[in-house]
């Protein structure tokens, strides 16, 4: 089969190589699954980098979220198990996690709805407890992982606040459904947010961003308002200072969906359940800006990597 490897760590574009390559075989507990789409995730280009808190054995193939087909012809959505990832014509997941593919989904629609998703509805409402009626502020709201949250806070009854940066995204997330839109290379985004929200602030802010974003968060955070801490796509981890959590009585709050997958494996089940209901509803769908073959992977991943994208970028092999 044909699967991008990465036999040393740096940028994607770098690193990541096609090659004809055995099929995987699976462990105990593990399936094999045909790839019929692998959604690309900032996890990805972090992988290839070496700067993931999981670092796989070189050589290995990226790419932690697909839509697969089983032996017996179901098709599923899965995380395959590293070192063999998704970046291939065939991948191995860990039986007991594959979940069905909701039918109102397409292959790579299907593929984009596992992580992004699941972790905007773990933060939002088991982390954030964000009620109807709130004011949600998303940070990089045409992003993958921003643009599943706009979704999840219109369907609670939120309203949205997105940020984003240049025209090309604030009309992005204008499309999604925010209600207000801030282009943080021209707006002051205090200002804004404090404006929207007569003088309040936001209720709960969902920020996979960090640096700047979370310190300008921390100034128009409302009373007993939720930073919620996703990830670290700008490269720069704050500092919190927790005097000013305390003086503002504010909560920062961590969340790591992939814990859930061991310590608590059935609310992932639920969870997935309920995106499937919603999916069915048409309150979430995944945006997928591109679908491309598995011979542009690497430039795809590449992309991603350099925030240029927006919404989701599906790797679909030839024949899937």
């Amino acid at each position: 089969m044909q699967a991008w490897r990465v036999h040393e760590n740096g940028e994607p574009g770098e690193v990541m190589r096609l090659e004809e390559t055995a099929a995987p075989t699976p462990g105990e507990g593990q399936v094999v699954l045909k790839v019929r789409a692998a959604n690309i995730n900032f996890p990805d280009a972090l992988l290839c980098r070496g700067q993931y808190q999981v670092r796989p054995p070189l050589p290995f193939t990226p790419g932690v979220e697909i839509c697969g087909e089983t032996e017996d012809g179901r098709r599923v959505i899965a995380n395959p198990a590293l070192p063999y990832g998704g970046f291939a014509e065939y991948t191995v997941a860990d039986a007991a996690a594959v979940l069905p593919a909701p039918d109102a989904l397409d292959d790579a629609e299907a593929a984009a709805l596992h992580i992004g998703y699941q972790t905007g509805w773990f933060g939002l409402h088991r982390r954030a407890a964000l009620q109807p009626g709130e004011t949600l502020l998303v940070h990089a709201a045409a992003g993958g992982v921003g643009s599943a949250a706009v979704q999840l806070g219109k369907a609670a009854g939120a309203k949205v606040i997105g940020v984003v940066g240049g025209p090309d995204k604030v009309r992005v997330a204008e499309e999604l459904g925010c209600d207000v839109v801030i282009d943080r290379r021209t707006d002051d985004l205090v200002s804004v947010v404090k404006e929207s929200t007569g003088g309040r602030g936001a209720d709960v802010v969902y920020d996979p961003v960090g640096g700047d974003a979370y310190a300008k968060s921390t100034k128009c955070v409302a009373f007993e308002g939720r930073i919620l801490v996703v990830g670290f796509a700008s490269g720069v981890i704050p500092t919190p200072a927790l005097n000013h959590a305390l003086v503002k009585n504010y909560s920062v709050v961590g969340l790591h969906w992939g814990l859930y997958n061991t310590k608590d494996p059935e609310a992932v089940r639920r969870c997935h359940d309920t995106l499937t209901e919603l999916a069915a509803k048409g309150a979430i769908k995944p945006l997928i800006s591109e679908r491309v073959a598995l011979k542009d992977g690497a430039a795809a991943v590449q992309r991603v990597a350099d925030g240029v994208t927006t919404g989701r970028v599906a790797i679909v092999p030839e024949g899937a």
